[in-house]
């Protein structure tokens, strides 16, 4: 479906998904038009040829301007902070975005829409079950502002599929690493810590690590594959986050913690920590919400999407030992 010198329009292309999404699209040879606010870091652009052009998701003049004469769009932009002093500053962004987005993408005519949802949509499950397409949130479920924000802005996408033909697939990566989190995420954001030796202890937990770039593969394979209204989960391997920092201790040459702690105790120190946080405005390194969803393994199956897209990732130790290196490289780990 996608050809060479077609159209298309990322959103969120400055950042981390996004900037991954822009670089498969131009490998591919489409003629790439990056959305980018005129505050961004644009470091993920370079060495990208692409048009760059000024306004916010939230708009709509400046992504009418942004959406005129694509054939297809990605709108990967999403406000993901797990905490911020403005709870309701991340919902305007993801829910408001999605629809002034949607909205600009039935305006112009275009072809397909891939909508970056995420796994915060998905009820999450237990260490013996991993969690597919089959178990979405409600409306106002899920835990924290960010997770709220992105149920709400896929529902809202699925309606206007339902309702108006809106012509999108929704994607759902899982818990993306790799190069150019410039941010960084907070995911990113752990496994720097990590290795700088900030994260002593942990608790019994897990997640699903996938290398930004395969995320970034499935985002085109949606695409070219995917079924209108349809999501699927673009994750990688399944992992404890005892294991996920004891691999990242074997990279840096640093000895792996073994020390468990209990949630009920932390949620004082988190009460504290976010205190502080709404004094400074430095996002607290331990939050209530964290806490909670720490209390699920955040396991997830790429099934459906390796079965309909051949979506593929590669081993998560891949991804962390790009993270890493990249962390290394751009100065952010001495």
């Amino acid at each position: 479906m996608l050809q060479p010198g077609d159209p298309v329009l990322v959103t969120g292309a400055t950042g981390f998904v996004g900037s991954a999404v822009l670089r498969a699209l131009a490998a591919r040879g489409a003629a790439v038009r990056a959305l980018a606010r005129p505050s961004s870091v644009r470091t993920n652009l370079c060495g990208v040829a692409c048009e760059v052009v000024e306004g916010d998701m939230t708009d709509p003049a400046s992504m009418a301007r942004a959406m005129a004469g694509v054939r297809f769009a990605f709108h990967v932009a999403a406000d993901y902070r797990l905490w911020t002093r403005d709870p309701a500053a991340i919902h305007r962004a993801n829910l408001d975005g999605a629809r002034v987005v949607a909205e600009a993408a039935l305006a112009a005519g275009v072809k397909r829409l891939v909508y970056t949802s995420s796994v915060a949509t998905l009820r999450a499950g237990d260490a013996d079950a991993a969690v597919d397409e089959t178990a979405p949130l409600g409306e106002g479920e899920g835990v924290g502002v960010y997770k709220q924000s992105k149920v709400a802005a896929e529902r809202l996408v699925e309606r206007m599929v339902a309702e108006r033909g809106l012509p999108a697939v929704i994607v759902n990566p899982s818990t993306p690493i790799g190069p150019r989190d410039i941010k960084p995420t907070p995911t990113g954001r752990m496994v720097l810590e990590a290795a700088q030796g900030k994260i002593p202890a942990f608790v019994d937990t897990g997640l699903n690590l996938a290398h930004v770039d395969d995320v970034a593969e499935g985002h085109i394979l949606a695409l070219e594959r995917g079924r209108i209204g349809e999501r699927y989960i673009l994750g990688g391997q399944d992992l404890s986050l005892r294991e996920m920092l004891a691999e990242i201790a074997a990279f840096t040459g640093r000895r792996a913690p073994t020390l468990a702690l209990p949630r009920i105790p932390l949620y004082p120190l988190a009460y504290v920590a976010e205190g502080v946080a709404q004094i400074t405005g430095k996002e607290p390194m331990l939050t209530r919400d964290a806490l909670k969803m720490a209390s699920h393994h955040m396991f997830f199956s790429s099934a459906k999407a390796e079965r309909e897209l051949g979506y593929g990732a590669r081993p998560h130790v891949e991804a962390l030992s790009d993270a890493l290196g990249w962390f290394r490289a751009a100065g952010y780990l001495k």
